[in-house]
């Protein structure tokens, strides 16, 4: 069965796709279509482009929701399903993580933050952050005065590889090094559980793109986000 989040076999060859390998827990669908339970993301994909596959992944949106499909090439919606926005994604990997990140005033998130990442997740708007997917991964973040300013975490997970999401900085506190720092941390935590971090970044924002090749990430493959929603 071929059912992906981010990215396909062909991608990362011998490695299965996140649906069928980190996030099969939390996988709903069947052979035809998998998406992840809504509470942790919104993303989805369809087993082929067969007329039977589109069906099933159209019948996994939700009434009031969006599914997010991110595939190597460009995507139609699905018979019934509206396109809400698309876009164009660099897939970016890392086999090192170049220098040191101090870590001295990073504290690890849990559940009693949740509703503060959250907050900054939506005001930010670093992508997806449902009511659960903190928990899909380690997060860290950055406290001022008691507040939440800035983090980073995990999100999809396969084996060999990890995520690195949900990165963000309360527009108060730009530039200061705080997203890049955070990064560092949760990267080279990747790299010594003998995983090859990766990330999304959106294709024409060419000065995130550069920020995240000075970490040590380059770009592999090009990707098509599509988000859609009932019709």
């Amino acid at each position: 069965m071929k059912c992906y989040a981010s990215q396909r076999v062909s991608h990362f060859k011998s490695k299965p796709p996140a649906l069928n390998s980190g996030w099969k827990p939390l996988a709903q669908g069947n052979a035809l279509a998998l998406r992840i339970d809504p509470r942790y993301g919104p993303f989805a994909a369809a087993a082929d482009a067969s007329p039977a596959a589109q069906s099933a992944l159209a019948a996994l949106a939700p009434e009031q929701g969006e599914l997010w499909i991110v595939e190597p090439d460009a995507q139609t919606p699905p018979p019934g399903m509206r396109l809400v926005r698309e876009a164009m994604l660099a897939q970016m990997a890392a086999d090192d993580i170049p220098g040191d990140a101090a870590a001295a005033d990073i504290v690890t998130l849990t559940d009693e933050d949740a509703e503060e990442m959250r907050a900054l997740a939506l005001m930010t708007r670093p992508g997806p952050f449902l009511p659960l997917t903190h928990r899909l991964g380690r997060f860290i973040g950055i406290r001022e005065q008691g507040r939440l300013i800035a983090m980073a975490g995990e999100r999809m997970r396969m084996p060999g590889f990890a995520e690195v999401s949900g990165v963000c900085t309360h527009p108060d506190h730009r530039g200061r090094g705080h997203a890049k720092r955070l990064m560092r941390i949760v990267a080279k935590a990747m790299l010594e559980r003998g995983e090859t971090p990766f990330l999304h970044a959106y294709a024409a924002h060419e000065a995130t793109v550069a920020l995240y090749e000075t970490l040590g990430f380059r770009i592999r493959a090009r990707m098509h986000m599509m988000v859609i929603a009932a019709g």
